[in-house]
């Protein structure tokens, strides 16, 4: 698909522009800056376009952030449903907590979870965004607990184990890994985090 520039300084033909690639440099923008840190100009000139283009292509900053999170979640998080068919809970656990150190402690994209960039530095311009960020967190909550409900079920974790707080553990790990990562800390002691983490993981 293709989208047109609606703006140009020479005349003739309007140049024509790649919305996936402009999408892309947009998502990247948003890593870096977060959604109220990312300026329409700073995310205009990363993607090619002008503004009027972006609204006509994507619709306006939010609608456009929306698709980057798309994806994301899609190219960036993939780890996390192949992670959910793992065949044990700590398995589970494990390959989330790599999967995400991969990801977000790597040197080709910006450090840090896109979604907790945007959540934790927004201001009152980011409120529905952060609401938009929460409802998507807490989707991905509930599969985990519902992997957790089964995994009890099986016998694989402690009949007395709360499926609920054990994703919500896990969950404030993973985000606690995404924001030192985002802050400097080095692979190797978010490694140190993840090896505890496993170590006092509920046996069946």
């Amino acid at each position: 698909m293709e989208c047109t520039e609606a703006t140009t300084k020479t005349r003739g033909r309007p140049r024509e522009f790649d919305p996936d690639k402009a999408l892309a440099c947009a998502l990247r923008v948003f890593w870096e800056r977060g959604y109220e840190g990312a300026s329409m100009a700073e995310l205009t000139e990363a993607m090619g376009i002008t503004k009027p283009s972006l609204y006509s292509c994507f619709g306006n900053k939010e609608a456009l952030f929306k698709k980057a999170l798309d994806v994301y979640e899609r190219d960036k998080l993939a780890y996390v449903s192949k992670a959910l068919a793992e065949p044990t809970a700590r398995a589970v656990a494990e390959k989330l907590l790599r999967g995400a150190l991969a990801t977000h402690c790597g040197t080709s994209d910006p450090q840090g979870c896109l979604g907790v960039v945007s959540m934790v530095s927004g201001g009152s311009e980011a409120e529905s965004i952060r609401d938009h960020l929460i409802e998507r967190r807490r989707s991905s909550e509930a599969a985990m607990i519902e992997r957790f409900e089964t995994a009890r079920c099986e016998g694989d974790l402690p009949a007395s184990v709360d499926a609920g707080a054990l994703a919500r553990y896990l969950t404030t790990v993973l985000q606690g890994l995404q924001v030192k990562a985002r802050s400097g800390a080095s692979c190797a002691e978010l490694e140190s985090v993840i090896d505890l983490t496993l170590a006092c993981w509920p046996a069946a």
